[in-house]
């Protein structure tokens, strides 16, 4: 519409100069002419501008232009920056930057129990099928697509788990098969879902009481093992360390006899004899006929 005011305002002002054109050829024709032409002149050139900056549109960064021509959309998209365009032609600017869904959404559990969660989805426009996303959906896919989807698959992800897989390590996985299912349900619309990941996991405060206390029996009861494995090890050592020592004992028992402390008693002697401390040796007053020795001094 604006586009045909501006010719229109643009062809008044070329008839205008055209008649004061030939007003001027009269010599009777003053300066009050040379202003008029002067001034159709430049309203002639803003409407030119005007007129022209119909041909031309820009697209913002981030975004894809899907061109509507009288209810015929093009299969191409234009591109961030300034274009070309047809004047009676609709832009429609749509994004393809990364958005974020937030939801806070009450889910069943495996158990039939009612948890909270708060989770997100980081999503794109697919830039290549936004006319086709505009064409059979329009503006709002998010909200028509997206989002029951998303809610849909959300709830019936986590009706297979028990609550306490919410509140533990496994709720990675649970994210990772949202987001399969997800992908899988809106990837064909044009849709493209980068992530869901769950930001927070409410529970009620008893189920989560007894679930924290039923985690701490079971940590409790894994390093009791851990005790239980370390005292056998330690129990094992001593009776290797045992035994040794009752080999050793058996095979130095074996190898003393008694002519050899004989032997080692008449040795002993003599070093003493040879002493000069004074002293009293008694032969074969021992119970085992090994000789006394009474120091004296």
């Amino acid at each position: 519409m604006t586009f045909v005011l501006s010719v229109l305002v643009l062809a008044v002002a070329l008839l205008v100069l055209r008649g004061l054109g030939r007003v001027g050829s009269d010599e009777r024709s003053g300066p009050v002419q040379a202003g008029g032409r002067a001034a159709a002149a430049a309203v002639a050139a803003v409407a030119a501008l005007i007129a022209l900056l119909h041909f031309l549109t820009v697209v913002p960064a981030g975004h894809v232009g899907v061109v509507d021509f009288l209810g015929s959309v093009s299969p191409t998209s234009l591109k961030a920056g300034v274009n070309l365009r047809n004047p009676l032609a609709h832009i429609v600017k749509m994004s393809v930057q990364t958005l974020e869904i937030m939801e806070v959404m009450d889910v069943p559990s495996k158990e039939g129990l009612t948890v909270q969660l708060d989770l997100s989805a980081l999503y794109h426009l697919d830039p290549d099928r936004a006319p086709e996303v505009y064409r059979s959906i329009g503006e709002n896919y998010r909200d028509i697509i997206l989002v029951p989807q998303f809610r849909s698959v959300a709830r019936g992800v986590t009706a297979g788990y028990e609550a306490k897989a919410l509140y533990t390590s496994e709720r990675e996985m649970l994210a990772e098969i949202i987001l399969r299912d997800v992908q899988r349900l809106v990837s064909p619309r044009g849709i493209a879902v980068e992530a869901t990941p769950l930001r927070k996991v409410g529970l009620p405060p008893g189920l989560k009481q007894a679930i924290e206390d039923k985690l701490r029996a079971e940590q409790e009861s894994q390093r009791m093992e851990w005790v239980l494995s370390k005292e056998k090890l330690e129990a094992e050592r001593k009776r290797i360390e045992a035994q040794g020592i009752a080999d050793f004992q058996k095979i130095v028992t074996a190898g003393i006899s008694e002519p050899l402390l004989r032997w080692k008693g008449i040795e002993a002697t003599e070093r003493i004899a040879s002493s000069q401390n004074a002293k009293v040796i008694i032969i074969g007053a021992g119970k085992d006929g090994l000789p006394l020795i009474l120091d004296t001094k």
